[in-house]
C-alpha cells in the first residue's frame, strides 16, 4: 500500500503513466517516499487552477493569470518552465497553457488540462540522499528521470512525461569564503584563492546580491530567474564579464555532486580530475547531479558603459547595417579592450571593466560619433546616446535587467552561433558577416549580437574544460529566435524551428561548426562538433564510466538515446 499521506493526482489532471500502484513498481515507490521523508508531489501544470472546476482555485488561478508572464514566479513553481513548450507534449498537442497574449482572458471550464510533459512526480531535493534514493528508484523500475532548477532552459532538458524529476530549487545555501582551497588538494601547493559556494536553487539574481554585500564580483548570467550552478554554468555559462573574466566554467573551483552510481562525490582539480573536466561545459543533467559549486570570486568592479539606442517601434534596416558595421570593423580592437555587451536592431549596450572613463570614450569613438551623428543629428525616433559609469555589477545588472529580460512564458524557437576571429579578419569578411547579420536579423526578427565569448581571457584553467575549443577564438555569440501562440498547431511548431534554423544558416555558412549548446537551435545538424569540438570522445568515456545504466539523459546531451521515450514529446 501507498503512505497515506502520498499526494494524489488533482481532479481533472491527466494521470501519469507510470502507475504508482502497480505491484511492480509500489514496492520501489514506497522505499523512494520513505526515503526522502515524503518530499515527493504530484507534477502539476502552472495553469491547472484556470482549468479546474474547485471553487477554492479561483483565487490561485487569479495569481496565476497576474503572474503568468513572470520569470521568478514561475522559476519557483515547479510545474511551470520559462518557455511553455517544454510544459506540453508538442507532438500530440497535449497542454495545459494559458494564452501568454492575454493571460488573463477567461478560460472556459470546458478546457482541457494536460501534464504534457510536465514530470509526473518530482522530489523536492534537500540533500545528497535525496538524489541517491532517485537513482536508486529509476534504476530498479526504468522511470526516466530528470533535473530540474528554475526551468529556464531553451531545450526541454529539465521535463520529459511521465518521469520522476529532482527539482533543487530549494537548495539555497551561499557562503564566502576569503581564502578556499579545494578539498584534497595540499595547501603547501595549491594557492588559496577568494571564493564563493552556491547551492543548487542559488540564481543570479540572488547570488549578485551576496557578491555585492562581500565586495565580490561574480561572472554570471543576464537574467534573474536564471541557475548559477546547473545547466548554464555546466553548458559553460557566458557574461557580460566572459570577455576579460572568462566563461562560467573558466572560473569553477569545485563541484559536489551525486553521479548515478548514488555516491556523493568532490569534483576538483585533485580529485574527480576527470569528472570535474566534464562538468566544465559537457552540460547538465548528463554525469550526475551537482548539488553546489564554489566559484571563483573577483574583486569588485567599476563598469565603464556606453549606450546607443532607438526606438524598436521605428525599424530602420539601413541604420542597423551601419550600427553593425561599426560594430564589426571595430570588432577585434574592442574585444581586445575588454569591452563585453550585446546588440540588437536598434540598440547596443558595451560594457568594460578594465577601462577607465577617458579610456573607455578614446576606445568606443566611432561608436559615440555615430550615435551622435546618424541617430540623435538625425533625429531619429527615442535616439539615445549615454556614456556612463556603473559602481558596481549589480547596479549595472538591476539597470540593465529593467528594461532588458528573456521572453518569458511563450513557445520559443531559437538557434545560435559562435563567430570566429577570422571572420573580421579581412574587409571583404567583415562585409559579408554584416551581410549575413542583417539576413539572418530579417528571417527571424529577435536576433541578438553577444560580446560574450573569453576573447581577452589567457588564464590557464580554460585549458580543462570542456566546451568547444571556438569559444577561445570567437568574438561574437549571436542567437535568433522565433515565436508560436499557445494554440498553435505542431505544424505551425515545426514551421518556427525550420524558421531559427534557416535564419541562422546564412551565418553557419561562413564561419566554423561551433555554437552555444544552452542556447543552440534544438535541431542542430552535429551538435556534437558544434558545441565540444575535439572533447566530445573524452566526454562520452567519462559519461560511460560514471553512468553505466544511462540513468540521465537528456536532448542533444552527451551520449544520448535519441530513441527513449523521454524524448515523445519533441517534434
Amino acid at each position: 500500500m501507498l503512505p497515506t499521506n502520498f499526494p494524489a493526482l488533482p481532479l481533472g489532471l491527466s494521470s501519469p503513466a507510470f502507475d504508482v500502484t502497480s505491484a511492480a513498481i509500489q514496492a520501489s515507490f514506497n522505499d523512494l517516499f520513505a526515503s526522502v521523508d515524503g518530499r515527493v508531489f504530484s507534477g502539476i501544470p502552472l495553469a491547472y487552477p484556470c482549468f479546474s472546476n474547485a471553487t477554492e482555485n479561483g483565487v490561485e488561478c487569479g495569481q496565476v493569470q497576474r503572474q503568468y508572464l513572470n520569470e521568478t514566479f514561475r522559476a519557483a513553481n515547479f510545474g511551470a518552465f520559462i518557455e511553455t513548450q517544454w510544459e506540453t507534449c508538442q507532438r500530440t498537442g497535449a497542454q495545459c497553457l494559458l494564452d501568454s497574449s492575454n493571460p488573463t482572458a477567461r478560460v472556459a471550464q470546458s478546457g482541457t488540462c494536460d501534464a504534457g510533459s510536465v514530470s509526473s512526480y518530482f522530489i523536492d531535493v534537500r540533500n545528497a540522499a535525496d538524489v541517491s534514493a532517485a537513482f536508486k528508484f529509476s534504476s530498479q523500475t526504468s522511470i526516466p528521470l530528470v533535473v530540474k532548477n528554475t526551468g529556464h532552459d531553451y531545450k526541454g532538458r529539465s521535463s520529459a512525461p511521465n518521469s520522476l524529476a529532482l527539482w533543487t530549487h530549494n537548495l539555497k545555501n551561499m557562503s564566502y569564503q576569503p581564502a578556499f582551497v579545494p578539498e584534497g588538494c595540499p595547501k603547501k601547493n595549491h594557492l588559496s584563492q577568494p571564493a564563493a559556494t552556491f547551492g543548487a536553487g542559488v540564481q543570479w539574481a540572488e547570488a549578485y546580491e551576496f557578491a555585492d554585500v562581500h565586495n565580490i564580483t561574480l561572472v554570471g548570467g543576464s537574467d534573474r530567474s536564471v541557475g548559477v550552478v546547473g545547466g548554464w554554468l555546466q553548458g559553460g555559462g557566458h557574461s557580460v564579464l566572459s570577455n576579460t573574466m572568462g566563461l562560467g566554467v573558466d572560473r569553477v573551483l569545485q563541484f559536489k555532486v551525486v553521479t548515478p552510481d548514488g555516491i556523493f562525490r568532490v569534483a576538483n582539480a585533485c580529485q574527480n580530475e576527470d569528472l570535474f573536466f566534464a562538468l566544465r561545459g559537457g552540460g547538465g543533467g548528463t554525469f550526475g547531479v551537482v548539488l553546489e559549486a564554489t566559484l571563483l570570486a573577483s574583486p569588485a568592479v567599476t563598469l565603464q558603459a556606453v549606450i546607443v539606442s532607438w526606438s524598436s517601434s521605428n525599424p530602420n534596416r539601413t541604420l542597423t547595417g551601419q550600427l553593425w558595421s561599426v560594430m564589426v570593423d571595430n570588432a577585434l580592437t574592442w574585444a581586445a579592450d575588454g569591452w563585453g555587451g550585446f546588440s540588437t536592431s536598434e540598440l547596443a549596450i558595451l560594457v568594460n571593466p578594465v577601462l577607465n572613463s577617458t579610456e573607455a570614450e578614446k576606445s568606443l569613438e566611432s561608436l559615440i560619433d555615430f550615435g551622435n551623428v546618424e541617430v540623435k543629428g538625425n533625429e531619429v525616433p527615442g535616439a539615445q546616446v549615454v556614456v556612463t559609469t556603473f559602481a558596481s555589477f549589480l547596479s549595472f545588472f538591476n539597470e540593465f535587467t529593467l528594461e532588458h529580460v528573456a521572453s518569458v512564458g511563450t513557445n520559443l524557437a531559437i538557434a545560435s552561433r559562435l563567430i570566429d576571429k577570422s571572420t573580421f579578419a579581412t574587409e571583404s569578411n567583415r562585409t559579408a558577416l554584416v551581410s549575413a547579420l542583417q539576413r539572418t536579423n530579417d528571417a527571424g526578427p529577435g536576433m541578438i549580437i553577444l560580446l560574450a565569448p573569453p576573447f581577452s581571457y589567457l588564464s590557464a584553467p580554460a585549458e580543462r574544460t570542456s566546451v568547444t575549443e571556438a569559444w577561445r577564438s570567437s568574438v561574437y555569440h549571436v542567437t535568433t529566435i522565433a515565436e508560436w501562440p499557445w494554440d498553435a498547431s505542431a505544424d505551425d511548431k515545426r514551421a518556427a524551428y525550420r524558421q531559427v534554423s534557416t535564419a541562422v544558416d546564412t551565418i553557419r555558412e561562413i564561419t566554423p561548426d561551433a555554437a552555444y549548446q544552452n542556447e543552440a537551435d534544438v535541431y542542430e545538424p552535429n551538435h556534437e562538433v558544434a558545441f565540444w569540438g575535439s572533447h566530445y570522445a573524452e566526454l562520452l568515456r567519462i559519461k560511460q564510466k560514471y553512468d553505466p545504466q544511462h540513468l540521465l539523459d537528456c536532448w542533444h546531451c552527451v551520449g544520448w538515446n535519441p530513441n527513449s521515450s523521454r524524448f515523445s514529446c519533441y517534434l
